[in-house]
């Protein structure tokens, strides 16, 4: 097999992967917590881990990708209590809200989705092991980690322990042996309507004890790459670690770590409290979800992204360009350039750089680069649609009258051939007035709604 490299973030290094068992890959990636629809940020590790599955599994690979549903949280509580409806119908609305969504976005769906909600009795088990071991303790009804009964705390993150916060405010401290230990179980809370019986009382996880629960569930003690945002290596993934490997006596809980970047909106920070707050609801009322995905797909993964206006508006003409190079042409296999670059740490961008020039040489009559051009939009996920339905999509959104366009195109074309220039000139005004752009090539005249 081909060797594939990915970036580790405990290492710093990007290392070729070695599979536990040859010829199978174990990925766990977080997903959302549910309290409201998923916006861009949320989506982009979804891609990412989506298309990595996709490209070891043309390697030959048998990958097993999960990705889990955080159904059980106090931000799922909170936001209940302020929509004035219980916290189970809120975290199942978001919940279904949340796979529609991302099923929009045409890369189909993980091997498993399991949700914390379903899996309390295998994290009560797990609990008890670690109170078992004296690696936690419980008091007045919650159950703490103790994290200084782990000596490689910090390794994830690069971290001293007498340098960190658990980011858990004053909740607890009362009942806390030691400020730095974080909660794996939480006593029922009055406005609390969702709990669950266990030898420590009443009550539901902690959010970090829900994804070593899920994922040793499907993918065993220890597997191959555990992956996620970047804002989650501190203190969300260093805690799974830890808690883990004393659970399970191992030495490690993932192999391999990986992290995409942050993101941004138009330069800023994206948070409500901004109003730049987009959702990928939003995005796919206005967008293919094929435009939103390229779009993430410009910067790679481990980069921070500025999502903006003007790059949607450009993946969404780059993909009209490919719709009409490629013609609905199947494509024997994708290209080898396109392949090696994403076996070095899954660098999109140079795989974006290859497609272009595959296009060219498409469109200027390769036959081979042709071919080699559509298998590897197809290979990617792009091209799910025939080129007229693709075309008819924008022609509808628009309110545009297609034979009407190509009609004025026709016209036009004569009007050139005979040197009439006024009259080509006074129709490509009308066909501006009308909202469409048109782009003259060798190869001929194609036109776009104008965004």
């Amino acid at each position: 097999m081909r060797t594939i490299s990915l970036h580790d973030t405990q290492t710093g290094e990007i290392r070729p992967i070695e599979p536990r068992e040859p010829g199978r890959v174990g990925i766990y990636a977080c997903g959302p917590t549910v309290y409201g629809r998923i916006h861009v940020g949320n989506a982009r590790p979804f891609v990412v881990f989506s298309l990595l599955k996709r490209f070891l599994e043309h390697e030959g690979y048998e990958v097993t990708l999960v990705v889990n549903i955080t159904d059980v949280n106090d931000k799922i509580y909170a936001a209940a209590r302020e929509a004035g409806i219980p916290s189970e119908e809120l975290a199942r609305e978001m919940s279904n809200s949340y796979i529609a969504d991302t099923d929009g976005l045409g890369l189909g769906r993980p091997d498993y989705e399991p949700r914390a909600s379903e899996t309390i009795p295998g994290i009560i088990g797990l609990i008890g092991r670690l109170v078992d071991g004296d690696h936690a303790y419980a008091t007045g009804g919650d159950v703490y980690f103790q994290v200084r009964s782990y000596p490689d705390y910090g390794a994830l993150s690069h971290r001293n322990v007498e340098d960190m916060d658990q980011g858990e405010g004053v909740e607890g401290v009362d009942l806390k042996r030691d400020p730095l230990d974080f909660a794996l179980w939480k006593g029922e809370k009055p406005g609390e309507d969702t709990a669950w019986d266990s030898p420590w009382g009443r009550g539901r996880p902690g959010w970090h004890i829900e994804c070593s629960a899920m994922s040793a569930a499907y993918l065993g003690d220890v597997f191959d790459i555990h992956g996620g945002g970047l804002d989650l290596i501190f203190p969300h993934h260093e805690n799974e670690i830890a808690q883990s490997r004393c659970a399970h006596g191992t030495s490690v809980m993932a192999n391999y770590w990986m992290h995409n970047g942050f993101l941004e909106v138009e330069g800023r920070k994206m948070s409500k409290s901004e109003g730049n707050f987009v959702t990928i609801r939003e995005l796919l009322n206005d967008w293919p979800g094929e435009v939103v995905r390229l779009n993430m797909l410009k910067t790679h993964y481990r980069s921070p992204m500025d999502w903006t206006l003007k790059g949607l508006e450009e993946s969404a003409k780059t993909l009209d360009d490919w719709y009409w190079v490629a013609a609905d042409t199947k494509g024997e296999r994708p290209s080898a350039a396109v392949i090696e670059v994403l076996a070095d740490d899954l660098n999109t961008p140079q795989m974006i750089a290859s497609l272009h020039g595959l296009r060219n040489s498409a469109a200027s009559g390769n036959e081979r680069d042709h071919s080699e051009f559509a298998a590897s939009l197809r290979f990617l996920g792009f091209l799910s649609e025939s080129a007229a339905q693709w075309k008819d999509r924008k022609q509808q959104a628009s309110g545009v009258d297609a034979e009407q366009v190509d009609r004025l195109i026709s016209d036009r074309t004569a009007a050139r051939a005979r040197k009439d220039f006024k009259e080509s000139d006074r129709i490509r005004d009308e066909l501006a007035a009308m909202g469409v752009v048109i782009k003259d090539s060798k190869e001929g005249t194609t036109w776009e709604i104008a965004r």
